[in-house]
């Protein structure tokens, strides 16, 4: 085989390998309990949360942004980046949302898993997002987004404290 073939391997394994891990970090973090409407049941919301993120997918998906959580009547800003797979195209969300199971503000940054649902054409747009960190943290968000967009599948989600 010549090298120039060999070169054009090595990143379709390196992508699928990348992918694969992606899905086992995504996994092993939603492993942590029940995400959706039947984790937070009678649950009162710890907090609020306002987020901005820019998404771009093909099959695979990446995502950057910024949000606001609202919290025993202060607000700390924080960032937000994740790589995921499933979706199809491009758009900003714009997310609000409750923060349950959050006893204290330092169980909210962290790795989280990310379930979502979406669909965007121009400006009207459908779709939630559910997220839980290794802290059992649950953010439960509504998104409204614009661009166009199908997103169905799951992210590896990192918030960090904004500076």
């Amino acid at each position: 085989m010549s090298r120039s073939k060999r070169l054009q391997v090595r990143p379709r394994a390196s992508s699928f390998l990348a992918l694969v891990l992606l899905l086992g970090a995504v996994t092993g973090c939603a492993g942590q309990g029940k995400v959706g409407p039947d984790a937070i049941a009678g649950k009162t919301p710890d907090g609020t949360v306002e987020m901005r993120q820019v998404q771009v997918a093909y099959i695979g998906s990446g995502s950057t942004g910024n949000g606001v959580l609202h919290y025993q009547g202060r607000d700390y800003p924080f960032n937000v980046s994740g790589l995921g797979v499933g979706g199809l195209g491009a758009s900003t969300i714009d997310a609000v949302g409750e923060v349950y199971d959050l006893p204290t503000l330092s169980r909210f940054a962290g790795k989280y898993a990310q379930a979502r649902y979406g669909v965007a054409l121009g400006n009207w747009s459908a779709g939630n997002l559910w997220l839980q960190n290794g802290s059992g943290v649950i953010l439960h968000l509504k998104a409204r987004r614009t661009g166009l967009m199908l997103s169905l599948g799951g992210d590896a989600v990192v918030i960090t404290p904004a500076r």
